[in-house]
């Protein structure tokens, strides 16, 4: 399984909104400045996110983005599915606990799969944005004397 950019820049994108939450809008421009992404590409990835409902959005010159919700609400794994769909480390678990394959039942390496499908997701909603948040400041103020 391999998260491709638009997963990996989501969660810069929640992580920004998050550090720079005042309660005001902001900018996507401004987000794309800070995270050194392109506003066309922001614009493709942030529009699955405020489809999920994980960001409110007013457009026009005034207009911006915020989060939705408190960052401790939003996991990672939210996330990573609403850009990527279901985190599966084969195309046939690729339907989330559904196994779509024919051979499922003589599969002899079924087993090794869906437990690694079981932890890669146990460990992406184990972390939440208010994590990455708080692990982000921290680093911040990590200053020696």
């Amino acid at each position: 399984m391999k998260v491709s950019t638009k997963g990996r820049y989501a969660l810069r994108i929640m992580l920004d909104l998050a550090l720079h939450n005042s309660g005001e809008l902001v900018p996507l421009k401004d987000i794309a400045g800070r995270q050194d992404i392109t506003l066309k590409y922001m614009e493709q990835i942030i529009s699955p996110l405020a489809k999920a409902g994980y960001v409110l959005s007013l457009r026009g010159s005034s207009g911006g983005y915020r989060l939705a919700r408190h960052p401790s609400e939003y996991t990672c794994g939210d996330i990573l599915r609403v850009v990527e769909g279901p985190l599966a480390p084969t195309v046939c678990l690729s339907s989330g606990d559904f196994v779509d394959c024919p051979r499922a039942d003589e599969c002899p390496t079924i087993s090794f799969w869906e437990g690694l499908r079981d932890v890669i997701n146990k460990y992406v909603d184990s972390v939440t944005l208010e994590d990455l948040m708080n692990e982000q400041l921290s680093a911040q103020n990590d200053y020696v004397i």
